[in-house]
């Protein structure tokens, strides 16, 4: 009996850690940008599959959200991603003070290039993104997020030149 309840318990946890080892946001997770979404939303191809990688800690104009005119900028804003980050090898990570995925399933992460470039703060950075704390719970990496928005902003970047800093507008 005891032997069977061992194994039981060794196999729920090999499961488990299984999970949790491929992509539900524990260990960072290697991959290559595969297509850009948008401007806060890639595919990476992680250990042979797709991955939907929502970017944490900021959001861009809508370019493809149901029932949703296309949002000023969001061209754009899906442009330099695609320029910062397709075809390029990164790295997800997590952050433990949020959650690993989203209601739709896309994992929550960091996105760094193997360079250490960190993505969603280089496309605030750019002026084509805002800094997004979700239920006011901020994320580890925000004040060097809102650092980057502020210079952006004074230096009227992407979206404050383009769409006089409202990007919640149709373009």
């Amino acid at each position: 009996m005891r032997r069977v309840i061992l194994a039981i318990l060794l196999a729920a946890a090999g499961v488990l850690g299984g999970r949790l080892a491929v992509g539900d946001g524990v260990d960072p997770l290697d991959g290559r940008v595969t297509r850009v979404v948008d401007g806060d939303t890639l595919h990476v191809r992680v250990s042979g599959r797709d991955e939907t990688v929502r970017m944490l800690g900021i959001d861009t104009p809508e370019l493809h959200r149901p029932d949703t005119p296309v949002e000023c900028g969001a061209r754009a804003a899906a442009s330099a991603m695609n320029l910062l980050a397709l075809g390029r090898r990164v790295t997800v990570r997590a952050d433990p003070t949020q959650d690993a995925r989203d209601r739709y399933g896309r994992l929550l992460g960091y996105v760094d290039t193997a360079d250490g470039r960190d993505l969603g703060e280089a496309i605030v950075r750019a002026g084509w993104a805002e800094v997004y704390v979700f239920e006011r719970d901020p994320f580890e990496r925000v004040r060097r997020y809102r650092a980057a928005a502020g210079r952006a902003r004074g230096a009227g970047l992407g979206v404050q030149r383009h769409c006089g800093g409202d990007f919640h507008s149709s373009s």
